[in-house]
């Protein structure tokens, strides 16, 4: 396992870990018998999730209401020792399926995000946080993706800052929106991670990873590109990283983006890269400390693949972070 003297100061420090975002229920319906099949989920619930499940003491500050759905998603969050700020009024949102005769599905969103009357303890949740994450829906949905980025602008002074966009065109069809929006958050941000199909969205005219690197210039010091079956890349002002992807036999794919999300920040913490006090290592990050990195992020990945749903790895299961052997790494460089 990578060593660092700055992890000892850090985990002394009892830090914990703040993720803003909506959580959903994803109901699929047979066909055949109309059957109900609900599933907790939302790509930040999924991050707090894999988070906690690597050690790391997790605040989420999300949407649900007490109502059936809303039940199912409380058990799932206390079962893994998420603790969570509610706030709204709302029924709780949810996203449903309906598989055709040929297998494909047609999807219906009904999703509210808004955390009004949670803002005090949201508030003193970040103000004690050392990382937040955001990302998905809750950026870019009213009227709760302003009260998401002054959360972050309260934090950002003590506490390090990730995101991930998570597009989602048919809640936010508005490419030109959606980009600014996401520019925006990429800006108040220190790590940002995102699909090859969020890019290819946001940005058509160019490859994702000309993409990602030109998000580095406007103020993050790492970034991270996932691509599915090909690989991961990790990107810092200094260098770049990409190994291939595990190969595993593939449940289905959900939740896996969540599962590397919550695996880096989780390594970024073993190492004392996060933080103000950690914010310096962060960007001082070596080769081949990236790599270990990705390493790790892709292995929560494939774990996830692996079983159905949203299941992102233990820490048991994950393993500790690798240790770092200099030159690793396809494609790997440093500038």
């Amino acid at each position: 396992m990578l060593q660092d003297p700055a992890f000892e100061a850090f985990a002394a420090q009892d830090a914990r870990f703040t993720v803003i975002g909506e959580s959903l229920v994803d109901v699929i319906i047979d066909p055949d018998t109309q059957t109900r099949m609900a599933h907790p989920g939302g790509s930040p619930m999924n991050v707090a999730v894999g988070c906690a499940r690597l050690g790391l003491a997790t605040d989420l500050i999300t949407h649900y209401a007490d109502d059936p759905d809303g039940r199912l998603l409380d058990e799932h969050l206390q079962c893994n020792q998420v603790s969570v700020l509610r706030g709204g009024t709302a029924a709780t949102s949810n996203a449903t399926a309906t598989v055709g005769d040929d297998g494909s599905a047609t999807y219906v969103f009904n999703v509210t995000w808004d955390i009004h009357g949670a803002s005090l303890p949201a508030l003193a949740s970040v103000q004690a946080a050392t990382h937040v994450h955001t990302g998905s829906i809750a950026t870019v949905l009213p009227p709760g993706d302003d009260s998401c980025f002054v959360l972050l602008q309260a934090a950002k002074g003590h506490a390090t800052i990730s995101y991930d966009p998570n597009c989602r065109p048919a809640i936010t069809p508005d490419v030109d929106a959606a980009r600014r929006q996401a520019e925006m958050f990429v800006s108040a941000s220190d790590i940002v991670k995102a699909s090859d199909e969020d890019l290819k969205w946001l940005y058509p005219h160019r490859t994702p990873e000309e993409s990602l690197a030109a998000w580095l210039q406007l103020g993050p010091a790492i970034a991270a590109l996932t691509q599915g079956a090909t690989g991961p890349v990790m990107l810092t002002r200094h260098g770049r990283v990409e190994t291939l992807a595990e190969e595993v036999t593939v449940a289905d794919t959900v939740g896996a983006g969540d599962a590397f999300m919550a695996a880096l920040i989780a390594g970024l913490a073993t190492l004392g890269a996060l933080g103000a006090a950690g914010r310096q290592r962060l960007q001082t990050l070596t080769r081949d400390e990236l790599h270990a990195l990705t390493v790790y992020a892709n292995h929560a990945a494939a774990i996830a693949c692996s079983r159905p749903g949203a299941k992102p790895p233990y820490a048991a299961e994950l393993g500790p972070l690798p240790t770092a052997q200099p030159g690793q790494g396809v494609g790997a460089r440093e500038d």
